[in-house]
């Protein structure tokens, strides 16, 4: 096989001559699902205590389940307010071995709405070794985050930010700024020792944006 490769790149250099010729691999799609190696686990097991509350954040996880190499679970939790709030930080501990890199794919949403907060359902997955001691592993949610619309700065994040450099004496003042119904932001006034820089970075810290846990569910995917 390899002579017969050499052989045809020799003719085609030989008709093109000062020509490279690149033979690209090609990928045909077949519409087949992909394989999961039998001896893959596949499992489900109850959480031990499925529901958690920190910093006002209610968040349930029910169950988790084994898939081939996917350790997945469903996390349902309580929305504050009307912001795209989701999973921020998250991990998965198990013999020994911390993942805290996942990816999550969105199950529900219910709006807040009369005074009732809303609720998100998503599902988390981590990928794991077929051959993870998952005998006692613990899914932690660290922190839930949410990215501000332009408008919800001075409408629902600039009180609460004011409010709290006033209470840690910080002397940073901020205002909205723009036309109504496309305000923005800005930082008034700032202390003389400090930079606009080191402004920004207080008034648009994470911690304005997301909610710190954490939430911690142990499990028995035991093989």
């Amino acid at each position: 096989m390899k002579r017969l490769i050499i052989l045809t790149s020799l003719i085609l250099a030989a008709c093109a001559p000062g020509t490279p010729v690149v033979v690209l691999p090609q990928f045909v799609d077949s519409g087949a699902t992909a394989y999961i190696d039998p001896s893959y686990p596949t499992a489900q097991v109850a959480i031990q205590s499925p529901n958690q509350t920190a910093s006002g954040f209610n968040v349930n996880i029910n169950n988790a389940w084994m898939d081939g190499k996917n350790v997945n679970a469903n996390v349902c939790y309580s929305l504050p307010d009307g912001s795209d709030w989701s999973i921020y930080a998250a991990s998965l501990n198990y013999g020994g071995t911390v993942l805290d890199i996942y990816g999550t794919t969105l199950l529900s949403l219910q709006e807040p709405a009369n005074g009732q907060p809303g609720l998100r359902c998503d599902t988390i997955t981590f990928v794991v070794a077929p051959d993870a001691d998952l005998t006692n592993a613990i899914i932690t949610i660290d922190s839930f985050g949410t990215a501000p619309l332009t408008g919800e700065y001075c409408s629902v994040y600039m009180p609460k930010i004011q409010q709290t450099l006033s209470e840690r004496g910080i002397g940073i003042t901020l205002q909205c700024a723009g036309e109504a119904g496309a305000e923005t932001m800005t930082i008034a006034s700032f202390p003389p020792e400090m930079t606009q820089q080191q402004a920004e970075e207080i008034v648009y810290s994470d911690e304005f944006f997301t909610v710190k846990g954490p939430w911690s569910f142990s499990f028995n995917l035991a093989q």
